[in-house]
């Protein structure tokens, strides 16, 4: 996936380094992922469920709190409350390039993070939450904090060691930390919220999930990780939540308005990857693009399996119809098309093209389904593939125009 580098500004006037994973192609939507306390935008759970999303269609932030990571800024000072403020600043930068309500997702201590911002947000800029193993209450996460907390509230200030990195953290960050009622946040929520938790989770126990599925209003919904710890360490695993993820959110995510669907005809547009292709119909939005092979991000079909898919479909659906209309037993068809570069050294009929021409061919095979069906049937359903419109089409004198739009 493409992955573009942001730098938004914090409340507080400092720069929050953030990496956002494009799709491919279509966006059909934007999300923010907060990381894990302490952790960074290039933790193993930031990296896989961002870019899972982003295979889904979903735009993914993922960015570094301050002081952590990529960002400026004290993270001994800084706090839950600024953790919310940074959320809030980075949301707004994403709705505001977006121009749709966003995902909230966060992780561990960043899961609740996204709750109080969803919260302060509201739902004209929030579509929906969710969370892969919360606390329920934020000052539960003090007890990883190794230091002597008594002297910091005394002092002002003093180290501590976090997941065996050591910080300084001051008495302002235990008193904000403290300070957070989650639940009762949780409770005036009014977004469609997903909760996701291993139930063998030692660092923030299963029993956190219950309290906030249990306080969050519906429309809620609870999946469980089974076998997964903490930090979902395991891709399988991050992938599974991101993927849940991007499926639950998509009754939430507005698809966002291109202004591209035309009356007539297919508008095509540069996508994000490096051959990443958009392809808007009058009712359709479908992804071209090439496979790894070719440098490609294999999100798509080719532009050849897209002509091959034409003639392909327009035969079965050819046969489907001349069929039904005669009332004969036909329980399917399968076709097969393929493309030849290198036609001319086996054509029987290229001196009909002239010297020099480039001849290729569209091979197709097909197969008709039906125990109960006539030689003579099945030879006229044969004979009746060829009359489909598109084998017309590529069959007849056929000339593309091009211009230059207004």
């Amino acid at each position: 996936m493409p992955t573009e580098t942001l730098s938004i500004t914090a409340a507080a006037g400092h720069a929050l380094e953030g990496a956002l994973e494009m799709p491919t192609g279509l966006v059909r939507g934007a999300a923010v992922f907060a990381h894990c306390f302490t952790c960074t935008k290039q933790s193993r759970a930031a990296i896989s469920v961002a870019r899972a999303l982003a295979t889904q269609g979903i735009a993914t932030l993922r960015f570094d709190f301050t002081g952590l990571g990529g960002s400026e800024g004290d993270f001994g000072r800084a706090g839950f409350a600024t953790d919310i403020a940074d959320l809030v600043a980075v949301a707004g930068a994403l709705k505001e390039r977006f121009d749709a309500p966003l995902l909230l997702v966060g992780h561990s201590l960043g899961g609740a993070a996204v709750l109080a911002a969803a919260h302060e947000l509201g739902a004209d800029n929030v579509a929906a939450v969710a969370t892969i193993g919360a606390p329920s209450d934020v000052p539960h996460v003090l007890h990883i904090i190794k230091g002597d907390h008594a002297a910091i509230r005394a002092d002002g200030e003093g180290p501590v060691t976090i997941g065996g990195q050591s910080f300084s953290v001051s008495r302002e960050f235990l008193e904000k930390t403290e300070a957070v009622d989650l639940l009762d946040l949780v409770k005036q929520l009014r977004l469609p919220y997903l909760a996701l938790h291993s139930p063998t989770d030692t660092i923030v126990g299963v029993e956190h999930a219950s309290a906030l599925f249990q306080a969050a209003f519906h429309p809620k919904s609870y999946v469980s990780l089974a076998g997964a710890d903490h930090l979902l360490t395991d891709r399988a695993d991050a992938e599974f939540a991101a993927e849940t993820i991007a499926v639950w959110a998509k009754r939430y995510l507005p698809t966002l308005d291109t202004g591209l669907l035309p009356e007539t005809g297919v508008v095509v547009k540069t996508g994000h990857g490096k051959f990443g292709t958009e392809v808007h119909t009058a009712s359709h939005r479908f992804i071209a693009d090439e496979p790894r092979s070719y440098g490609g991000d294999d999100t798509g079909p080719t532009p050849y399996d897209l002509l091959n898919a034409a003639l392909g479909t327009c035969t079965v659906m050819t046969m489907k119809m001349y069929t039904d209309r005669k009332g004969w037993p036909v329980q399917g068809y399968n076709v097969h098309v393929t493309h030849e570069r290198e036609h001319a050294k086996d054509c029987d009929h290229c001196e009909d093209e002239g010297e020099g021409a480039q001849i290729q061919s569209l091979n197709r095979t097909i197969e008709v389904l039906g125990d109960d069906l006539t030689d003579e049937q099945r030879a006229k359903i044969i004979a009746i593939a060829d009359k489909c419109p598109v084998h017309k089409t590529l069959e007849g004198h056929l000339h593309i125009h091009t211009k230059e739009a207004d």
